[in-house]
C-alpha cells in the first residue's frame, strides 16, 4: 500500500514540459524576422505538422486554461477566418508550402463552434496552401460533444479527419456544475458513436482529475462511464489550477478542491484501472490500447511530446497557425499573438504574427532531449543521449544526478550507468523527476505564481 502523505511534499509548482524550455523563457527578442530567417535556414525534406488554433467558445468552461475568445457572433468567426487566410498568404511567401504534412491538428476554443460550411471552407483554404498531404497523415480535430451535428462530422469526414478527441473531463453533475459545463454522458456518448459511424477508428476522451468537488469514489465513477464509449485512447490530465493566469479559473472556490493525497489516489486508481482494461500508459497522463502505434514509437525511441501532448510524428516541423499558436523546429519555439488586435494588426501589415519564441541553446536541446524522453517513456537511455550529443552524462549532468538521490533513496526512481528508470510512485511525480535536468527551475523556485503544481 502507498503512502501518499508521504508523497504530498512533492506537490509543488512545476512544468508540464509540453516544451523545454518552456514558454516562460520566451522572449519578444525572437520575433518576426527571426521567424523568417528559420523558415529561410530549414531543411526542406522535413515534413510538416500544422497546427491551426480555432479559439472561439459560447461560454467558459471555469477549468480551462487554453487561449479563448467567448462569442456568439457569426461575423467573428468568419473575420477570424478571412484573418487565418491572410496569414496563410504571408506564410507561404517564407515557408516552403509544398513540403509534405504528416500531421494536422484543429484545436481551440471549440474548432465546432464554427459551423459545418465554415470549416469546410477551412478545409479547402488549407489543402489549396499545401497541397501535399501524406496519404497517411494524421488529421484531428478537438471536439466539445455539446456543439457536434452530422453535418460537421461529414466535412471532417471529406476532409480526411482520422483522429477525433471529445472533450468530457468529468461526468459527475455536481462537478460539472461547479466548473460550468454541464454535459450529460448521452451527450458524449452520441458524438462517440457518431464518428465511429463515419468510420473514425481512433476516438481519444480527455479527463481532468483535481477539479472542484471531485472525490476518490465519484472519479471513479467517471472513470467507468468513460471506458463505456471504448475509446482508443484515454488522456487524464491533472488540473491546472492557475487563477493568477486565467480569470475564469477566480470562480472555482479552492477550498472544493481534492487533497493531494486524493489527487494521487485517483491517478494511482486510474493507472491501475486502464491496465486491467487493457489499456496501457503513455507518458505521465496518457492511455491507449496495446495495439495503438503510440507504442512502435516508444520502441523505436520515436515518441515526441509537444503542446498537443504525445505525438508519433516527431521528426516534423510543427508551424503553429491563428491566435496565440504555436510552432517549434529543431532548436526554436516560436507562439503568435495572444491578443485578437494585435494578431490582426500584424497581419494588416503584411508580416507574420509572431509576438515572442527562443532559439534554443546547444545545452538547451541537450536537456529537451533528456528531458522529454522522461517524458514520454518514464526512463532514459543514457548511452543513446551520450552518443547523440557527444557527452559524458555523469560529467555533463553531475549536478542533476546529485539531486536525484534523495528520490532513489525513496525509491522514486533508480538510477544505473545505462538508465534512469521511474518506478510505479515516480511515473506519477515523472515532473518532479524531470525537473531536476531544467537549468531554468531555479530562478523560478520562489515564485508561488509560475507554475500549476505537479501534485
Amino acid at each position: 500500500m502507498i503512502d501518499f502523505n508521504k508523497f504530498t511534499k512533492y506537490s509543488r509548482p512545476g512544468p508540464r514540459y509540453t516544451s523545454y524550455p518552456t514558454a516562460l523563457e520566451f522572449h519578444s527578442g525572437f520575433d518576426t524576422d527571426a521567424m523568417i530567417q528559420e523558415y529561410a535556414n530549414q531543411d526542406r525534406t522535413r515534413p510538416l505538422s500544422l497546427y491551426f488554433h480555432l479559439p472561439f467558445c459560447r461560454s467558459a468552461c471555469y477549468f480551462c486554461g487554453c487561449n479563448v475568445v467567448f462569442t456568439s457572433k457569426e461575423d467573428k468567426k468568419e473575420r477570424y477566418l478571412d484573418y487565418l487566410a491572410k496569414e496563410l498568404q504571408i506564410l507561404s511567401a517564407h515557408l516552403d508550402t509544398s513540403r509534405e504534412v504528416i500531421q494536422m491538428h484543429f484545436g481551440g476554443g471549440t474548432p465546432t463552434f464554427f459551423s459545418p460550411r465554415q470549416l469546410g471552407k477551412l478545409i479547402e483554404l488549407i489543402k489549396k496552401t499545401f497541397p501535399n498531404f501524406a496519404e497517411d497523415a494524421e488529421i484531428s480535430c478537438e471536439i466539445d460533444p455539446r456543439f457536434f451535428t452530422e453535418a460537421h462530422m461529414q466535412v471532417l469526414h471529406e476532409g480526411g479527419f482520422n483522429r477525433i478527441s471529445f472533450g468530457v473531463q468529468d461526468f459527475d453533475p455536481k462537478v460539472q456544475e461547479a466548473v460550468h459545463r454541464i454535459q450529460p454522458y448521452d451527450v458524449t456518448q452520441s458524438a462517440v458513436t457518431l464518428a465511429r459511424k463515419f468510420g473514425i477508428d481512433s476516438v481519444n476522451v480527455d479527463l481532468i482529475y483535481g477539479l472542484p468537488f471531485q472525490t476518490f469514489e465519484t472519479f471513479k465513477e467517471t472513470l467507468h462511464k468513460a471506458r463505456s464509449l471504448d475509446a482508443d485512447r484515454f488522456a487524464v490530465f491533472n488540473y491546472a489550477h492557475v487563477p493568477w493566469l486565467k480569470k475564469t479559473m477566480r470562480k472555482i472556490d479552492e477550498t472544493t478542491l481534492p487533497h493531494p493525497t486524493v489527487k494521487l489516489e485517483i491517478l494511482k486508481y486510474t493507472i491501475d484501472y486502464f491496465t486491467s482494461e487493457g489499456y496501457k500508459m503513455v507518458g505521465m497522463d496518457h492511455f491507449a490500447k496495446p495495439e495503438d502505434e503510440l507504442f512502435k514509437a516508444i520502441d523505436k525511441g520515436e515518441l515526441h511530446r509537444n503542446f498537443q501532448g504525445y505525438t508519433t510524428k516527431g521528426g516534423a516541423d510543427l508551424i503553429g497557425i491563428g491566435l496565440t499558436s504555436i510552432g517549434e523546429g529543431r532548436d526554436y519555439y516560436v507562439q503568435n499573438y495572444k491578443d485578437l488586435k494585435s494578431y490582426e494588426a500584424a497581419i494588416d501589415e503584411g508580416r507574420l504574427p509572431v509576438e515572442r519564441g527562443i532559439k534554443l541553446t546547444e545545452d538547451d536541446v541537450i536537456r529537451n532531449a533528456v528531458i522529454m524522453e522522461l517524458m514520454s517513456n518514464f526512463k532514459l537511455d543514457i548511452p543513446r543521449i551520450e552518443k547523440r550529443f557527444g557527452i559524458d552524462f555523469k560529467n555533463y549532468f553531475g549536478e542533476s544526478l546529485a539531486q536525484l538521490k534523495t528520490f532513489e533513496e525513496e525509491e522514486i526512481v533508480s538510477v544505473s550507468d545505462t538508465e534512469i528508470k521511474a518506478s510505479q510512485t515516480g511515473a506519477m511525480l515523472i515532473r518532479n523527476i524531470a525537473m531536476v535536468f531544467d537549468a531554468y527551475m531555479n530562478k523560478h523556485l520562489h515564485s508561488k505564481k509560475t507554475f500549476s503544481k505537479t501534485i
